[in-house]
Formats: structure tokens, sequence, C-alpha cells
């Protein structure tokens, strides 16, 4: 049997393990540029909370929670594995990072989604709330959900 698990990556090991799942999924295979990946909210220090998702002890999944503004949360950096695509793990890590945004008291999250994800965003009750604009020379959109 499978063992799954996502969690917030509260230890350096599990925060390099996020990292590293969002290198190969962006950086990697989609070609973002290194210096745009990376950005403060990833720093330490910062009060970012980051998710990593974990098959078999294997780092598969990653994502991001960030206070946007004052009861508003940003979704981001939301990444699968190619190899565990399928398997629920961005419903997994959006339910974990939901969760918590709810913990943390915000009302409503935002996210930028990729237009090719749009409607894996849909699925969970979120609302395109823009036109496509391009992040890192990817469509994208805006979309909301309320809490």
């Amino acid at each position: 049997m499978t063992e799954t698990e996502v969690r917030v990556a509260t230890t350096d090991a599990e925060r390099e393990d996020a990292f590293a799942v969002r290198k190969a999924v962006f950086v990697d295979e989609q070609g973002v540029d290194e210096e745009l990946e990376w950005d403060e909210y990833d720093d330490p220090e910062s009060d970012a909370v980051h998710f990593v998702g974990y098959r078999d002890g294997e780092a598969v999944g990653a994502a991001r929670l960030r206070e946007y503004e004052l009861g508003v949360g940003k979704v981001e950096r939301v990444a699968v594995l190619e190899s565990a695509r399928g398997e629920g793990w961005g419903k997994r890590l959006m339910e974990a990072l939901e969760a918590e945004a709810h913990e943390l008291g915000f009302e409503r999250l935002l996210l930028h989604g990729q237009t090719s994800a749009e409607g894996f965003y849909h699925g969970l009750e979120y609302e395109t709330t823009s036109d496509v604009f391009d992040e890192a020379g990817i469509p994208h959109v805006t979309m909301e959900k309320s809490l």
C-alpha cells in the first residue's frame, strides 16, 4: 500500500524537498528562469507557509501560501512531479493549503493559475476573475475562492 502525506514544511529538509519539486516542474520542465522562480517568500524568515507532499517518503508535490492582504491569502507555486500526476496530489495539496488558510483566518484565497490548470482549479470552486496574462512566459489567469 502506498503511503501518502501532505504536510507543512517546518524543517529545512522538508523545505528543500518542496523546492526540489518546484525546480523539477517549473525550472526544468517548464523552462521558468530560476531568477523568477525564487523570491523573498522562499526565505526561511518569511511568513509564507510551504507545503510538501510525500509518496512513500519521496517528495512529489509542493505549494506555498502567503498573506496577500488583510484576510486574503495567495496560493503560489503549486507543483506536482510528472511521475505523480493523475494521482490526486494537486487536490491533496490544495486541501491542506485551504485548511491552513482557514486556520490562519483568511476569508478568501487568490491565485495566478496557468491556463492549462484552470479547469483543475474550477473543480475546487475557484472562479476566474481576470483575462489571460503572461507570467514567466506562461499564460495565466487570476482565480479566487471564498473560504
